[in-house]
């Protein structure tokens, strides 16, 4: 009796049915476990109320949450790139995040509270170097399009998390918002039990000395020490717009609580439609192009709002600049993976690290030129702009990358 032969249109139509599931749930947990972070863009005026801080030390607040989550970037990534079963450690961030942030609804002090969202924030920061590299090692010809669709469930938190808080702080305090916050990332936690195994299982061999002396050398490079400059003054300028603007609109152009969640809601929901077909057009046509095109854009949005700070159409033109910015960022992270082009969770643990550690500073800065006036600050993140689309527009190009021999346990 002759053999049957396997279907092949069949085989294809799984193997799409697969890659899109496993994007679905990635995308989901992206969301969940962004969810408690992203509440802190509107709590964090809210807390600045309670504690009577100053524009500065809301920055402050913000930059010590970025920079604690930094910290666990590279270690996530490096380990991601150890083990083979990643899916036990995506599910382990989601507790991790979810009694991280319920702890800092205590807190009764600010360094207390920016100590504990700090080491809360690295629950949530462990997630995305493995989550993303293993996309980046499913889809190699699609990265961007694939952390474009990824990248929409952590922006879509940007967008549900801070409407929500916005509304929930206008019918009760800071602590009980906060705590509130935490029911996505512990909900998901027990839902992503069931499919803990069902994330693809790295078959690279441990990270060894030798492959972590490639990336650096790598990095080292006249083109990867322009490409860090690049992607740490492209956060900068995110993250300096992301701080001021919610406090802005609330002192300066007498936003409710709620209004101003809406207003941050839009900006994000905006970016976050846009990253899959930027990330394609990424593909396509380069990264490069992308990057300065949507730069320039917001750039030019911020400088009119530092202009004119309280026309109608003010907090449109900041709408308008985070969003620009937000479209790019996964283009940036696929940028950071073709210049590597080896381990792909390290690689994006130590871009993470770079744009939530050192881009944080950002959000310091920006409340120190803030106490002032605070559409300053929109100048200091056009000026962040300028300075990466300069890098880019001269330091970077399009030319094949430099490959570095790798060690013999390499792929």
């Amino acid at each position: 009796m002759p053999s049957r032969m396997p279907n092949p249109s069949k085989q294809n139509n799984s193997d799409l049915a697969s890659a899109r599931k496993l994007q679905g749930l990635l995308a989901v947990g992206h969301l969940a476990n962004d969810w408690s972070p992203a509440a802190i863009w509107l709590l964090a005026p809210a807390i600045g109320l309670a504690f009577d801080l100053q524009p500065s030390q809301i920055g402050l607040l913000i930059t010590l949450h970025s920079f604690g989550a930094a910290l666990a970037y590279l270690p996530a990534g490096i380990l991601s790139d150890r083990v083979q079963r990643p899916g036990k450690l995506l599910l382990f961030t989601f507790w991790w995040v979810g009694l991280g942030y319920f702890l800092a609804s205590f807190a009764q002090n600010f360094w207390i509270l920016a100590a504990v969202l700090a080491i809360a924030g690295m629950g949530d920061a462990a997630w995305h170097p493995i989550a993303t590299g293993a996309l980046a090692r499913r889809f190699p010809t699609r990265k961007g399009l694939a952390l474009g669709i990824h990248a929409v469930g952590g922006t879509l938190a940007e967008v549900f998390s801070p409407l929500v808080i916005g509304i929930l702080l206008s019918v009760m305090e800071w602590r009980s918002a906060l705590q509130l916050s935490i029911l996505p990332p512990l909900i998901m936690g027990v839902v992503f039990y069931k499919f803990r195994n069902t994330i693809p299982i790295s078959t690279t061999s441990s990270i060894s000395k030798v492959d972590l002396i490639n990336l650096l050398r790598s990095w080292t490079t006249r083109k990867g020490l322009a490409l860090i400059t690049a992607i740490t003054t492209y956060n900068m300028a995110l993250i300096a717009l992301m701080t001021i603007s919610p406090l802005f609109v609330q002192r300066e152009l007498g936003y409710s609580t709620s209004e101003t969640g809406l207003f941050f809601a839009l900006a994000m929901l905006i970016g976050a439609t846009g990253q899959p077909l930027v990330g394609r057009w990424s593909d396509r046509i380069g990264r490069r192009r992308v990057f300065i095109c949507g730069l320039t854009i917001a750039g030019a949005c911020a400088l009119l709002a530092t202009g004119f700070p309280h026309q109608g159409w003010t907090a449109g033109v900041l709408i308008a600049a985070m969003a620009t910015l937000v479209f790019v960022r996964s283009s940036v992270l696929a940028m950071a993976v073709d210049h590597s082009g080896q381990r792909e969770a390290t690689t994006l643990g130590f871009s993470f690290a770079l744009m939530d550690g050192v881009g944080a500073l950002g959000g310091v800065t920006a409340g120190l030129i803030g106490n002032f006036e605070l559409h300053y600050a929109f100048s200091l993140a056009a000026g962040f702009s300028l300075i990466s689309i300069g890098i880019t527009a001269i330091a970077l190009s399009e030319h094949p990358r430099t490959n570095y021999p790798s060690s013999t346990h390499n792929r």
